[in-house]
């Protein structure tokens, strides 16, 4: 099984969130760090107008921490397609992916926050197209040595070619992150990987990957190692009180999260608000004791998951230091 990072740098403003619990300095000698106990990469978040410190510029942390490692994959977890200029981003993720020797891994989503979209000005019931859009543009200027126009819903270009061209051919590493049966469905079709979120429990994890090994299979896919990334939380605990108080501080601060994400209506359908609760962090987070943990790993890897991603919950590179003992 390959280990990797999931997680969000942060600048402590107010309350616990879920998935991050350092300053961006921490944030990147703990990169650091991983690296040289042979963690394989780290994908960051992107989030907006949180109030909760989590990071906002992702390329640009990824771009400085580039230059401070040398093997560790640097990805997005996700990049939010609706929320940025595709032509922009596609320059800034060519940069970052030949400034680290084509390292970059390009994690995208429609994003699934009312807060951000209502911030930005932009309306959510036009994610799904402005995704597919953007994306498809991105996918164009990397591979394209023409210059080319297009003149879309959203976006508008004249004679334009990317620079700089992107080191891995014909691009970097594409990760969808998709919950239900079409859009995973979509990532095999376009030859791209597959990120499950954190809070998925087990079972829907094996569901998942099944449904995209399926489709692979039937569009003509190679189906390969390492093309299926599952989010978890890690926390070792020494005991049961111990492992009980973390999952009420992870249930709290979820909902803390849950309350930026939902819309007026209470209705938002993101496959990502889909599992909530104390089953969700009993069953589906590694947080227990090591035993605990690694009994959890084994029924993931038997169900066919070959890469995690490990998100901080409290224990920071001590725990990590156990992971790589006991699994590497």
């Amino acid at each position: 099984m390959q280990f990797g990072l999931f997680g969000s740098a942060r600048v402590k403003r107010g309350e616990d969130d879920p998935d991050s619990i350092q300053g961006y300095q921490n944030w990147i000698e703990f990169n650091v760090e991983a690296e040289a106990l042979g963690f394989h990469s780290i994908f960051t978040v992107e989030h907006h107008f949180t109030g909760l410190g989590q990071v906002s510029a992702s390329i640009n942390l990824l771009t400085y921490l580039a230059a401070k490692t040398t093997t560790l994959r640097l990805g997005t977890a996700v990049t939010t397609l609706p929320w940025h200029n595709p032509i922009l981003l596609a320059e800034q993720a060519a940069t970052l992916d030949l400034l680290s020797n084509g390292r970059f891994d390009f994690g995208v989503g429609k994003g699934y926050r009312f807060n951000e979209f209502n911030s930005f000005g932009i309306d959510m019931e036009n994610a799904d197209a402005m995704y597919m859009e953007s994306l498809g543009l991105i996918i164009k200027a990397w591979t394209s040595d023409e210059r080319w126009s297009h003149k879309g819903e959203f976006w508008c270009y004249n004679d334009i070619i990317v620079e700089p061209p992107t080191i891995q051919k014909p691009h970097p590493p594409v990760w969808f992150a998709a919950g239900r049966e079409e859009p995973i469905k979509a990532a095999a079709n376009w030859g791209a990987n597959l990120l499950i979120d954190q809070y998925c429990p087990v079972s829907e994890v094996i569901s998942r990957a099944d449904i995209f090994r399926k489709e692979q299979k039937r569009c003509g896919r190679e189906i390969k190692p390492h093309q299926i990334a599952v989010a978890r939380a890690l926390y070792i605990a020494k005991d049961q009180d111990e492992k009980m108080a973390v999952i009420e501080r992870r249930l709290n601060a979820r909902g803390n999260a849950d309350k930026l994400a939902q819309k007026p209506d209470g209705n938002n359908k993101a496959s990502i608000m889909s599992f909530r609760g104390a089953e969700e962090a009993l069953e589906g987070a590694l947080i227990g004791t090591l035993d605990e943990i690694l009994a959890r790993l084994d029924v993931l890897e038997k169900g066919g998951i070959d890469y995690l991603l490990l998100t901080n919950a409290g224990n920071g590179m001590d725990d990590l230091r156990v992971i790589s003992k006991e699994c590497f």
